[in-house]
C-alpha cells in the first residue's frame, strides 16, 4: 500500500492507534495499489469502496486490526448485500442477504473490507483462473499460477496490495497460493474458524477459512481474532492454551521431526522441491531440532477417489440447486468444463461410495496418529508442492486435454489433501527459491489442535531466516 507496504497488518494497525495515520489515508493507499494490482494481475473480482469508507464512517471496533485493510475472497464469505459469485457464471447475479460469521468477526477486528479477491469455479482447482473473471497472475513471473483456489488472495498480498487477506482451503487452497508466490499460509484445524452459518462445514469438512500473509504474527494475531465455535457448529477444536500469538513469539523446545518425501499417491519432489526439503531440513538441525526421513503409510488411491467423491456429489448438489433457481438444465454456459465432468460424476455416486470415502479419510487420520505416535514425532515435513508454480492453463479447469490436466493436478501438491482428510492443522512457509527466482514453500503439519506448535516452529524459522525483504518483480509501494 503506497508507502506502507513495508509494514505488515500488526504495525499498520499500531500506526492507526497511535494516530499517525488514519483509517481513510490507509484505504486511500490500499485502493490505489489495488487497482493498480488488478491492470496488471487480475487479482480482484469486485472492489467495495463504499461498503469500506461507511464503516470508517460509522467507527471502527477497537480490535487488533482497527482501520487495517482487507479484502475476501469470492468463495463462502458473505456480506450482506454484495456480490458472491464463488468465481462461477452460474452464480454471477447472486448477492449475500446476510454476513457470514467470520465476516462479522473481521470487521469486530476493526478490519476495513474494501474488497473480493479472484478464486476459481468453487475453488475446484489449484489454480485460479476462471472463464467469469480471467487469470490471475503470479508477482514474481505473471506467466505462471499463483496458486488456488486462494491465488487472488495470494497475489494481492504478495505484491504488496495487502499484507494479509482471507483465504480457504478443502486441499491446499491456503497453502498452494502461500507456496506459489512466497507468503505465509496455515490451514487451520477442522472445527478451529466459523464456516456459517447457514452450513458450518463445507466438503464433508474438508474446507477450512484463514488467511494468507506476509509475516506469521498476523498470521497468528488473525487466528486469535477469529477462532472459536460459531452457532450452529457440530464441533470445535481442541481450545488453545494460550495465543496463537503469544505461541509464534517463543522458540518451541527441541522437536523430533519427520520429514516426508514421497506423497501419498507416490509423487516425489521435483530437484527444486527436493533441494529446498534438505535445505530446511538443515536449518531445522541447526536450530536444535531432530529430522529424519520418515513418512505414514496411506492408501493413497483410495484417498484421491474420496476427493473425486466428495467434491462431485457437492457440485451435483450445486447444479441441482442452480436448475431449481433457474427453472432450466444448466449446461456449458454455467459451469466450466471440469465442472461440468464433476457434476455429471456426481449424479452418478452411489451413496455408498461417500460411506467408503469417509471411512477412508477415517483410517488416514488414524494411521496418520499411529505413525506420529510411534515414531515419537511432534510435527511433520514436506513440501507444499512437488515443483515450482507451473504455467497459466496448465491447470485451467477448461484444458485441451483431460487426461494432462488429471495428471498435472494430482502431481501439483500432493501432500496438501492428507491435512484436509485428517482435519489437522499444516502450515506453509517461504523457504526456497527456485533458481528461476521462484518461491516454492515448504509445509509442516501437526496433530488436530496443535496451531500452536506450528506458529511456534514458524516464528523461529522467521527470525533464524527472514523473509520479509523479499520482493517480487511486480510489486505496488
Amino acid at each position: 500500500m503506497k508507502a506502507f507496504a513495508d509494514q505488515d497488518a500488526t504495525a499498520l494497525a499500531a500506526l492507526v492507534r497511535n494516530r499517525e495515520v488514519s483509517p481513510g489515508e490507509l484505504l486511500d493507499a490500499a485502493l490505489e495499489s489495488a487497482r493498480a494490482a488488478q491492470d496488471e494481475l487480475n487479482c480482484f473480482s469486485q472492489f467495495f469502496e463504499d461498503h469500506a469508507r461507511k464503516q470508517i464512517t460509522e467507527g471502527l471496533p477497537a480490535g487488533p486490526f482497527a482501520g487495517v485493510p482487507f479484502a475476501t475472497k469470492d468463495l463462502g464469505v458473505r456480506l450482506e448485500g454484495l456480490p458472491l459469485t464463488n468465481g462461477s457464471r452460474a452464480f454471477r447475479d447472486n448477492v449475500a442477504t446476510f454476513d457470514s460469521t467470520l465476516a462479522k468477526r473481521y470487521r469486530e477486528a476493526g478490519f476495513v473490507i474494501f474488497a473480493q479477491t479472484t478464486s476459481p469455479e468453487f475453488g475446484l482447482t489449484t489454480s485460479t483462473e476462471s472463464a467469469l473473471y480471467g487469470k490471475t497472475r503470479n508477482p514474481w513471473d505473471t506467466g505462471r499460477t499463483s496458486g488456488g483456489s486462494s491465488g487472488g488472495a495470494s497475489a494481492t498480498v504478495a505484491s504488496g496490495v495487502l499484507p494479509v487477506a482471507h483465504a480457504s482451503d478443502g486441499g491446499g487452497s491456503i497453502r498452494i497460493p502461500a507456496a506459489c508466490t512466497g507468503l505465509v499460509g496455515l490451514k487451520p484445524s477442522r472445527g478451529r474458524v466459523p464456516m456459517g452459518p447457514p452450513m458450518s462445514e463445507n466438503w464433508f469438512g474438508l474446507s477450512t477459512h484463514h488467511c494468507v500473509s506476509r509475516s506469521v504474527r498476523d498470521s497468528a494475531a488473525l487466528l486469535d481474532a477469529t477462532h472459536g465455535q460459531e452457532p450452529g457448529g457440530r464441533y470445535i477444536a481442541p481450545p488453545p492454551q494460550t495465543s496463537y500469538l503469544t505461541a509464534s513469539q517463543r522458540d518451541p523446545r527441541p522437536l523430533k521431526i519427520a520429514l516426508w518425501t514421497t506423497a501419498p499417491n507416490g509423487v516425489r519432489p521435483d530437484k527444486e522441491a527436493d533441494a529446498g526439503l534438505k535445505a530446511t531440513g538443515k536449518l531445522l538441525q541447526s536450530l536444535g531440532h531432530h529430522v529424519e526421513e520418515a513418512g505414514p503409510a496411506l492408501d493413497g488411491d483410495a484417498l484421491g477417489k474420496g476427493m473425486m467423491m466428495i467434491v462431485s456429489s457437492f457440485m451435483a448438489a450445486v447444479a441441482d440447486e442452480r436448475e431449481q433457481a433457474f427453472g432450466r438444465k444448466i449446461g456449458a454456459d454455467d459451469f466450466e468444463p471440469v465442472s461440468m465432468r464433476f457434476i455429471e460424476l456426481g449424479r452418478t455416486v452411489p451413496m455408498s461410495e461417500l460411506v467408503k470415502t469417509n471411512n477412508a479419510f477415517l483410517e488416514a487420520a488414524f494411521a496418520f496418529e499411529t505413525f506420529m505416535d510411534e515414531g515419537g514425532y511432534d510435527l511433520i515435513l514436506a513440501p507444499t508442492l512437488a515443483r515450482p508454480p507451473v504455467e497459466l492453463g496448465v491447470l485451467s479447469l477448461d484444458p485441451e486435454d483431460f487426461d494432462a490436466y488429471g495428471e498435472a493436478i494430482t502431481g501439483f501438491a500432493p501432500w496438501c489433501p492428507v491435512f484436509n482428510q485428517t482435519g489437522w492443522p499444516a502450515i506453509s512457509l517461504p523457504l526456497h527459491q527456485t533458481a528461476d527466482n521462484l518461491p516454492l514453500g515448504m509445509m509442516f503439519g501437526a496433530r488436530l489442535g496443535r496451531e500452536d506448535l506450528l506458529y511456534a516452529i514458524a516464528g523461529q524459522i522467521e527470525r533464524a531466516a527472514p523473509w520479509a525483504n523479499r520482493r517480487p518483480p511486480v510489486w505496488f509501494d
